[in-house]
């Protein structure tokens, strides 16, 4: 099966002469949910920029390729490679800046010309998948951040991608917006790429994790077995938090851990 993202010896370094990913390949199929993990200065954020083309090996400090379903990320291709792949930035407030939830969600698919109802339709899907769709006439700087996250998760659903690319997803939620955003990502029938510090996270909503060290991949296999990599995690800065046992967990076969 081709891979919906196919990165194949991506390297990169920044103008400074910085290295900031050396010969990365990274294969990811339909419907996979794949956490991506590292310390930081790994290169995680470096990578996830080449996905929809805001970073390019093309730009003289760089080799390698990047391919999503089968379109090789050019400047010919860009807008539908960024319609494909989806980013949910760190900070939701990077993602909002109209003067209502509506306005903010509909951004994306007018700009490619959905207009009247089909743009209203697109608009509450993505909204309902996200639990959101009471909230679409309020302006997001009145909705709390886990709101405002799950809104800009809206944004990219919107556009209707095939890949889902999330920037530590549950940093700043308190413990009720974390799990409800994972059961939002759970539901939803697109491709996951995770990038996260949060290890019991990457647990429980990604099967297959990929470990970014120094620009390389260090380590790509199931979740819970990286975890569980006591030497490989202490070798790449990796900690769980305290009194976090993955082994104390059971596991399901297709979603991860279950308590």
């Amino acid at each position: 099966m081709t891979p919906v993202l196919d990165v194949q010896g991506l390297s990169y370094a920044y103008p400074d002469g910085h290295q900031a990913l050396s010969g990365v390949d990274l294969h990811v199929h339909a419907g996979e949910r794949v956490a991506l993990l590292g310390p930081n200065g790994a290169g995680k954020t470096t990578l996830v920029l080449h996905l929809n083309g805001i970073l390019s090996a093309a730009t003289g400090h760089g080799a390698g390729s990047v391919t999503v379903s089968g379109l090789p990320i050019t400047k010919e291709h860009l807008l539908e490679v960024r319609r494909r792949v989806g980013i949910v930035f760190q900070d939701p407030d990077d993602q909002l800046f109209m003067g209502s939830v509506r306005a903010d969600v509909a951004f994306g698919p007018a700009n490619l010309g959905l207009k009247g109802q089909a743009l209203e339709d697109r608009v509450m899907l993505a909204l309902d998948l996200v639990g959101m769709a009471d909230f679409a006439d309020r302006p997001p700087h009145h909705l709390s951040f886990g709101q405002r996250r799950r809104v800009a998760v809206a944004t990219v659903l919107a556009m209707e991608p095939e890949i889902l690319v999330l920037d530590e997803p549950s940093s700043n939620l308190d413990p009720a917006s974390r799990r409800e955003l994972a059961d939002i990502l759970r539901g939803l029938d697109v491709t996951l790429l995770m990038v996260t510090h949060d290890l019991p996270y990457a647990l429980e909503l990604c099967p297959r994790s990929v470990v970014l060290s120094e620009g390389r991949v260090v380590a790509d296999g199931a979740t819970y077995d990286v975890l569980t990599d006591s030497e490989l995690m202490a070798a790449h800065r990796l900690e769980l938090p305290w009194g976090f046992d993955p082994r104390a967990m059971a596991v399901s076969e297709d979603a991860g851990p279950i308590a």
